[in-house]
């Protein structure tokens, strides 16, 4: 054999190899994938039937404080998007699978699918951990528009009627859980004012209490108004005594032998004693009414600051009365769960000619790498 027909035929063969492995690949990467592609969603793969509902959590509007408040901000209700993923949440939760199982009996809705979607599925697992695992990745997920607060509960079921029954359900339970927050906030509110009353209403007796002993240890009734009938007294007698002091003096002026002369110094010094006993009951000593003032006005500010808590106290209890009695969170329901007539997943021949192309760009990428393995080898 020459040498050109050796190398010729050396040729061939490596024609051949890479054929055989560019056709081979092309099984691997695009046949294969796409028969199963269409054996699974073409006979195996069970309908989904999709139940959507949106709802939003409203809150009342609370009165502006400030005139530009009230000019700028308008009536009606306002929304709560902290309570709306509150709701989120709960939809979510444990405590919502743990109900819906128990009334609807989930796990038989959810085993209806094929082998590779319905629950179970491969792992054989039915604790209650994988059912809420498989309950939030494949059947109910909730979005929230962070722009209107709108929130969308999409339940995926095997059956069109339950997953309109799951999603009444939970839109049903999400409302409750509204209600429930609502009278917490109520009984909360109601509740601490009425401690405040109670507490308001100890320290007004306990005022009322140390005051009226002081009272009567005291033997004072108010030592401002006791106060007033003296100092009236004293100023009767020193006008008496300015008078009887002029009248001497106009005497002695006159005739200082006049028998009234000694009569009137004797009126001076008993008006002058009056005068002093009548200011040290005011003024003098510990028993007066002015040491005992001091501490009377004390006691009385404690007793009227008390009744003013007190009042207050009372008027927010009224007031938490008639907050309570307005709801202060609404489950507004946008859109009602939908019974869907047809099913939305699987979407067959778009997820099929998917894994065409996507084949088809595996075999591509693999012919030239295997193609450029072998050009580096040669």
């Amino acid at each position: 054999m020459t040498p050109i027909t050796s190398i010729a035929s050396k040729c061939n063969r490596a024609s051949l190899v890479r054929s055989w492995t560019t056709h081979r690949l092309f099984w691997l990467t695009v046949v294969v994938p796409t028969f199963l592609a269409i054996l699974y969603f073409g006979l195996i793969a069970s309908d989904i039937y999709i139940s959507e509902s949106r709802f939003v959590v409203r809150s009342p509007e609370r009165q502006a404080t400030s005139p530009l408040g009230i000019i700028f901000k308008g009536a009606g209700f306002t929304r709560s998007q902290d309570d709306s993923y509150t709701v989120q949440d709960f939809v979510l939760s444990r405590d919502a699978l743990r109900v819906l199982d128990q009334e609807l009996d989930l796990r038989r809705a959810f085993g209806q699918g094929d082998l590779f979607r319905r629950f179970p599925g491969l792992d054989w697992d039915d604790s209650f951990e994988n059912l809420h695992r498989y309950y939030q990745k494949m059947v109910v997920s909730t979005q929230l528009d962070s722009a209107s607060s709108i929130a969308t509960v999409t339940v995926r079921a095997f059956n069109a009627e339950d997953a309109l029954r799951i999603n009444q359900r939970l839109l049903e339970m999400s409302e409750k859980l509204v209600n429930r927050l609502n009278e917490r906030g109520r009984q909360d509110m109601i509740r601490f004012a009425a401690n405040e009353v109670m507490d308001a209403e100890k320290k007004a007796k306990l005022a009322a209490l140390t005051l009226a002993r002081y009272r009567n240890e005291k033997g004072v009734i108010d030592p401002e108004r006791q106060s007033a009938i003296p100092l009236q007294q004293i100023a009767r007698l020193q006008e008496e005594l300015i008078a009887a002091k002029t009248q001497l003096v106009q005497l002695q002026m006159i005739t200082k032998d006049n028998p009234q002369i000694p009569v009137l110094r004797k009126r001076i010094e008993i008006l002058e004693h009056e005068v002093e006993l009548e200011s040290a009951r005011v003024t003098g000593g510990g028993r007066s009414l002015a040491s005992k003032a001091a501490e009377f006005q004390r006691l009385a500010l404690e007793k009227e600051f008390a009744d003013k808590q007190l009042a207050s106290a009372f008027a927010s209890l009224e007031q938490a009365r008639n907050e309570a009695q307005r709801q202060a969170l609404y489950l507004e329901r946008v859109a009602q769960p939908n019974l869907p007539d047809e099913a939305m997943e699987p979407r067959r021949l778009r997820t099929i000619l998917a894994v065409f192309v996507l084949g088809l760009i595996a075999w591509g990428v693999l012919t030239m790498l295997v193609a450029g393995i072998r050009e580096h080898q040669d």
